[in-house]
């Protein structure tokens, strides 16, 4: 019997899903979908303003990446020169962008934020689960306070490779 126990636990461990490689993640992502999770109601929502924002990702083989969404109904502005600060606020408030290195290890990748549209994320690092199935890449975020509405959420991120 001891050996039956070792032998069913490599069998779970092996059946659970395989690390990425960077090779798995390099090139260009087109958003396919945004969900946010309330943490406190387990909701459901769509993350970035409806079912179809729009983003890019990109993960290059010498280890920098990129990435810009914008939420899905944004207001365009008449001119930059005719906002007024609240058209300001909404347009920053429903789009994020930033730019660094990126370390895969296993099932979760760190994005080393150098430049940003929000200073307050340059110089940090944001973690994220990252799993590859059927050519979708899915990022998962650990539980964060949402920046429109301060509620703490998940956001899952799904990514099609481009061009297919």
């Amino acid at each position: 019997m001891k050996r039956c126990v070792p032998a069913a636990a490599w069998c779970f461990v092996a059946s659970s899903a395989v690390a990425l490689e960077a090779h798995d993640i390099h090139g260009t992502w087109r958003l396919a979908s945004a969900t946010r999770k309330i943490v406190d109601t387990d909701e459901t929502l769509d993350a970035y303003g409806g079912p179809r924002p729009s983003g890019w990702l990109t993960y290059g083989e010498d280890g920098r990446m990129m990435v810009i969404c914008a939420f899905e109904g944004r207001a365009k502005p008449i001119a930059n020169d005719k906002m007024s600060d609240e058209d300001r606020i909404h347009l920053h408030k429903t789009f994020f962008a930033y730019a660094g290195t990126y370390r895969l290890e296993g099932q979760r990748i760190t994005h080393a934020i150098d430049t940003s549209w929000n200073e307050a994320w340059s110089g940090t690092s944001q973690v994220r689960d990252v799993a590859l199935t059927d050519g979708r890449l899915t990022l998962t975020t650990p539980p964060f306070k949402f920046n429109v509405d301060g509620r703490t959420s998940i956001l899952t991120l799904v990514w099609e490779r481009y061009p297919r």
